[in-house]
């Protein structure tokens, strides 16, 4: 087995050799639950071999090693994204909107996600899936396909960007062992004190209105994608213009 081939055209079960005994989609199964526990780094082959039963070196008659696994399991949770039994609506606003929120909710169950598919190509065939599925919301709108993938890109790099944030500030809370409010409550002596120079007037207002809107996470998520989703109902071209819009000068 060389490095080359692309997973994905290489046959599951070879021609000759032992019948497998197992599939790469328990191995994909087995790794997931890893990572969901323990985090990325808890993967290795001899983890994942002793968690199947199976020997380390069985495991590279299946996959070349760690790099085809982590492909493998992204494109097993990709398919979270579009419920087998859920069609995409015919507006495509709603479409990308449902499409980000099925994301977004992918992402927490699996926190290795995010990361992972912010530095990573997806080809797998439920990425292809997914791919397919996006563009086709946008497909009929005047865009280019250069733009249609310009605006799937920048939706799921919100997703993605919030979702890590989110992570990582649960995460710095656990480490702390403090709420929220005992977190904030640690700086509010020093805030007070830049506030009083009169050099901020922006964090002043902050202190004094914030917190009355969009406090959970599901409320700013929802906001932001809505003010992303305007942005590109804005910048789409008039409705019989199949040239899409013009390049900024």
């Amino acid at each position: 087995m060389t490095g080359h081939e692309n997973l994905w055209m290489r046959p599951e079960r070879p021609a000759r050799g032992p019948r497998p005994s197992f599939s790469r989609a328990a191995l994909a199964e087995a790794a997931i639950r890893i990572a969901d526990a323990e985090g990325l780094e808890a993967i290795s082959m001899r983890r994942l071999a002793a968690d199947l039963g199976a020997g380390t070196m069985s495991l590279y008659r299946y996959v070349t090693g760690k790099d085809e696994v982590l492909d493998l399991m992204l494109d097993t949770v990709v398919r979270e994204y579009l419920p087998e039994d859920q069609d995409p609506p015919d507006d495509w606003a709603e479409g990308l909107r449902l499409l980000a929120w099925q994301a977004r909710r992918t992402m927490l169950r699996h926190p290795w996600l995010a990361p992972l598919a912010a530095g990573r190509p997806q080809v797998g065939p439920n990425s292809a899936r997914l791919t397919e599925t996006a563009l086709g919301m946008l497909d009929g709108l005047g865009l280019s396909v250069d733009e249609m993938l310009t605006l799937v890109g920048a939706v799921f790099a919100y997703v993605n960007g919030y979702i890590q944030s989110e992570l990582a500030e649960g995460e710095a809370l656990r480490r702390s062992g403090l709420t929220l409010a005992q977190r904030l409550a640690q700086h509010l002596s020093y805030i007070q004190s830049l506030i009083a120079t009169g050099n901020y007037p922006m964090l002043e207002r902050m202190t004094k209105e914030g917190g009355r809107r969009y406090t959970g996470a599901d409320d700013r998520f929802a906001y932001g994608l809505d003010r992303l989703l305007d942005g590109i109902a804005a910048g789409l071209p008039p409705r019989g213009d199949t040239e899409g819009p013009a390049s900024p000068r």
